[in-house]
């Protein structure tokens, strides 16, 4: 009866199943693409079964493969767990960790709360991207992100951070000059601040969709904010980007009867049952960490 003990041509073929590239395998296991290309024919060959069915442009696995996965997972899963418990009894919590996040969102809450994680954990090596576009995570070797909704890729995994509710706001000075528009229709009659490449948008309503024409627009969140504060007109944006200028009177909500459609903030990673200690202990830092600001928000 033959026993598989190749433990890396396991762990290779469990990644290349669950990354669905036998590239994206090698570079997070740490080997070149020949090695593990290597790795997983010499599997293949002592179980003498075709396991993954490769051509130029996908991989798809066999019957076989999909019983051997099905195991491969558990076993990959228990060593590291194994790997972690060694590691945490040792108090040795390191490694790296790369992490992506829209402009805004980084800025205003994400460098604070890294910080703080660093202190606590100093010997993890941090490394923060932030971008408004959607980064590849296994290309780039992203752990975690931050982005708006689920995104489209079986691949990864959403875990909702915020709500994210999203509010009409303006400066008192605006409000002063121009006066608070009671309805939706009368946001026609006022300036309104855009986030967009174009100078016209919708924005969505659950009644309706308002069309925006007569705009001031700006390709960036951050900019669009500051020309609120600067009386320029009324801009939409997300309650945590602006809780504080609220709470301290520099804007005002504008419609607050009116709710926004929106989708939320969430936690992106990749579909992965041996996720390192730190990514665990750092996603659970951002959902107790957060928690107070949604609690003010529910309350308010």
């Amino acid at each position: 009866m033959k026993r598989i003990d190749d433990l890396l041509g396991l762990r290779v073929f469990e990644r290349v199943v669950t990354l669905g590239s036998l590239t994206a395998a090698a570079q997070e296991l740490g080997i070149s693409l020949a090695a593990a290309s290597k790795r997983l024919t010499k599997l293949e060959q002592y179980l003498d079964v075709q396991l993954i069915h490769r051509s130029t442009r996908r991989l798809s696995v066999s019957d076989e493969g999909q019983t051997l996965y099905d195991y491969a997972q558990r076993i990959v899963a228990e060593l590291a767990q194994a790997e972690e418990a060694i590691l945490q009894k040792s108090e040795q919590l390191s490694g790296s960790l790369t992490i992506t996040s829209p402009n805004s969102f980084g800025r205003r809450h994400l460098v604070k709360l890294i910080a703080e994680f660093k202190r606590r954990h100093p010997d993890i090596s941090i490394q923060l991207l932030l971008s408004d576009s959607i980064e590849d995570m296994i290309a780039e070797g992203i752990d975690v992100a931050i982005r708006y909704g689920e995104l489209p890729d079986s691949r990864l995994v959403a875990r909702r951070l915020l709500n994210n509710e999203r509010i009409l706001c303006a400066s008192p000075d605006y409000l002063a000059r121009y006066g608070t528009p009671k309805a939706l229709e009368e946001l026609h009659q006022h300036q309104c601040i855009i986030i967009s490449r174009h100078t016209e948008i919708n924005w969505a309503f659950p009644s309706h969709t308002l069309h925006i024409q007569q705009a001031i627009s700006s390709n960036d969140g951050e900019a669009a904010h500051v020309m609120a504060l600067q009386g320029m007109g009324i801009v939409l944006k997300s309650y945590w980007d602006v809780a504080e200028d609220l709470m301290a009177g520099k804007l005002i909500q504008v419609l607050p009867e009116q709710a926004v459609i929106s989708a939320p903030i969430n936690i992106i990673t990749l579909k992965n049952q041996r996720q390192p200690a730190r990514i665990r202990l750092f996603i659970d830092f951002l959902l107790s960490s957060l928690q107070p600001m949604h609690m003010h928000k529910e309350k308010t």
